[in-house]
């Protein structure tokens, strides 16, 4: 019904449409079938050399659609002969001059298949690619020889067959990344991390590899910042952006990469430095240490490290050492074991992958990310047992 419905709106809209160009007859030629008449060429010479004359001769004075029907009738009547990987190589540039992509792609994919080993093999890979990065860029697909709209699925589908037919040439490895890119262009964002992933391993010595890892990375940011709340998300486009600060040091987007991991780590790093300075303005020393730790063992050179090396070194000034461990001071009074268990629960909630947060009142809201700088697995490791920094 879904169907009939979609058909049926298909069909209203092409009603409102300008009409159409009026296309050329179709005429019937005994023994060669039907044509369009723009495309006929006249009789099929005797032999596959005078035919292949014919179809140059009208592709010279720019009779192409002429040339395309003797391309075909030379295919038709000599498939054998040494001219028809040339005929069939013509059908396929003709359609691409007269502004046919679609047709000249799969006139060139018939190429493939009849011939792989013809001289213009790497050539026909190449034009192929060319017409896929043009839908890749926009390009409108042809409804009744009318333009109608752009299609991702089309540019995804061209890509797919180039790796499959041709996974050795030159534009393969760009082939699997711009699989990736039309699939993040139609919103299938595990599908897009699936073939960019595929790219890195397929073509690891290809330029390419670099950024289908950064693509990697930027598209598990884009989930989190599109309401994503998945603590593995945010954890895998960290890990995505380090692996490729790591294997691709020389990389013009090194530093997008470091400033996304920066953003991935800050909104925790902020988190925790909000919660810590809660806790320590409510004297709850403890905890505050534990969160201030987290904080410098995720920020490292970050500003909020130091702040909260800052804030250690005050609250051992105020309140001394003693005050800020977590561990039993006297394991005999029942008080002490309590509150040890009660700290080191805190510390095992905060190392939670899924942790969002302690139950605390008016802890302010975290500061929204800025969207990252571009063109163009696993679980989160646990907090280490909270430590005081030595004196």
């Amino acid at each position: 019904m879904r169907k009939l419905i979609v058909f049926s709106s298909l069909v209203l809209a092409l009603t409102l449409l300008p009409s159409p160009p009026v296309h050329a007859a179709v005429v019937y030629r005994p023994g060669e079938g039907f044509h369009s008449e723009e495309e006929d060429s006249g009789v099929l010479e005797k032999s596959a050399s005078e035919q292949l004359h014919k179809a140059q001769a009208l592709e010279t004075e720019g009779s192409l659609k002429k040339a395309i029907g003797a391309y075909r009738a030379l295919l038709k009547g000599f498939p054998e002969s040494g001219a028809a990987p040339q005929a069939q190589f013509k059908i396929a540039e003709l359609n691409e001059q007269i502004g046919e992509p679609e047709r000249a792609f799969t006139a060139y994919s018939q190429y493939i298949s009849k011939y792989p080993r013809g001289k213009e093999f790497d050539t026909v890979v190449e034009r192929q690619f060319g017409i896929g990065k043009a839908f890749l860029e926009g390009a409108r697909r042809k409804l009744f020889g009318m333009k109608t709209f752009p299609s991702m699925e089309r540019a995804q589908k061209m890509f797919e067959e180039i790796v499959k037919t041709a996974p050795y040439s030159k534009e393969a490895p760009l082939a699997q990344f711009n699989i990736g890119m039309a699939l993040e262009k139609q919103g299938n964002y595990p599908e897009a991390i699936a073939a960019y992933q595929l790219a890195v391993d397929k073509y690891p010595n290809d330029d390419v590899a670099g950024d289908a890892q950064y693509q990697i990375g930027y598209v598990q940011m884009h989930l989190i910042e599109n309401g994503s709340n998945d603590q593995a998300a945010r954890v895998k486009a960290h890990d995505a952006f380090e692996d490729f600060t790591v294997r691709y040091p020389q990389s013009e987007k090194l530093q997008q990469a470091r400033e996304n991991i920066a953003k991935l780590s800050g909104t925790d790093l902020k988190k925790n430095l909000e919660v810590a300075r809660f806790y320590e303005k409510t004297k709850n020393y403890k905890a505050a240490v534990i969160y201030y730790n987290a904080v410098i063992q995720g920020g490292k050179d970050a500003p909020e490290a130091a702040e909260a090396h800052k804030a250690i070194e005050r609250m051992k000034q105020n309140v001394g050492v003693d005050a800020l461990r977590s561990g039993p001071e006297n394991a005999e009074t029942g008080t002490k074991a309590q509150e040890a268990r009660k700290m080191q629960a805190q510390v095992d909630t905060a190392s939670r992958p899924d942790y969002a947060g302690p139950p605390a009142p008016a802890v302010p809201e975290e500061t929204a990310q800025e969207k990252p700088k571009l063109r163009t697995s696993g679980e989160a490791a646990p907090l280490p047992e909270p430590s005081l920094p030595s004196q």
